[in-house]
């Protein structure tokens, strides 16, 4: 037994009963709710929940309330799970030649403001490219990749994801489009961010192009990887409001910060288990 409070996160479709057959069980469990969210999304008629609670007495079994939670949940057809809240989540990061987001992610989990471990950084470039860095012993994996190499490089991810027992990989600015293997065997697990709204301008230089588009407004999303290139749910997005005065290099100053903080809100979310997927959308419970 061990003292701490739990998240319990669900979905199911919509009915009557449902928060109080949830808040029935954790009475019954001896258990506290500390923070409740929820949403009923009346379009496609589904209910969703994030419960915060702890053990009355400061006491939890996890094995045994998962397994007395099933005959609640199944009823309901519940996709759930049950974590222990505060508890770091592993993360492999994948990274090229923008190492902005890298850095941001690492002192991030370093100052305990994330609650991750970093198991390994990936990159398709050598390790000279990051000299500048302080990995503080953060294993480095250089893994070039051809259009010949590329089947073998991707697998050799899958297995540093499995050695590493990686739970999330962040593609930090990783300039490789996936593969529609490797996006499957990362689904629901697997984070970019995207240097632009989505859709937006696609292809190189994308703040170039919205400089030439005369835009007033530049932005990043955050999203899971899937078979769509840059179509997958959206977790995050933010914007910063520009005008005729900045330059290009203004607009790319601008953006690595806006990359940096949605990526980073973006895991957070993720790995704090606010995040719930519906259908090809999201729903994010804030903190």
């Amino acid at each position: 037994m061990e003292t701490s409070a739990f998240i319990l996160k669900l979905a199911c479709p919509d009915r009557p009963g449902i928060v109080a057959a949830v808040s029935h069980f954790l009475l019954h469990a001896g258990c506290t709710i500390v923070e409740a969210q929820q949403f009923e999304d009346p379009t496609e008629k589904r209910f969703f929940m994030r419960v915060v609670f702890a053990g009355a007495g400061g006491q939890i079994e996890p094995a045994r309330l998962r397994a007395a939670f099933e005959p609640i949940a199944d009823p309901f057809a519940m996709q759930w799970s049950l974590t222990r809240q505060g508890e770091h989540k592993k993360v492999l990061i994948l990274v090229s030649k923008f190492d902005h987001c890298l850095v941001d992610l690492i002192y991030r989990a370093r100052i305990g403001e994330l609650p991750i471990d970093i198991t390994a950084v990936v990159s398709n470039h050598g390790a000279e490219n990051y000299r500048h860095i302080d990995f503080g012993g953060l294993p480095f994996h250089h893994l070039p990749v051809t259009k010949e190499t590329k089947p073998a490089q991707e697998q050799r991810i899958l297995e540093l994801v499995e050695e590493t027992g990686a739970d999330l990989v962040v593609l930090a600015r990783y300039m490789q489009v996936l593969s529609a293997e490797l996006s499957a065997g990362l689904a629901r697990r697997c984070i970019n961010i995207h240097h632009s709204f989505l859709p937006g301008f696609k292809g190189a230089k994308p703040y170039h192009q919205a400089h030439e588009r005369g835009v007033k407004l530049i932005g990043a999303t955050a999203h899971y990887v899937t078979d769509d290139l840059d179509e997958g749910p959206i977790i995050e997005q933010d914007v910063e409001r520009i005008s005729h005065y900045d330059s290009p290099e203004n607009l790319v100053r601008k953006g690595r910060d806006i990359e940096r903080r949605v990526l980073a809100r973006a895991v957070r979310y993720h790995v704090t288990d606010r995040v719930l997927l519906n259908g090809h959308r999201t729903v994010v419970f804030p903190d």
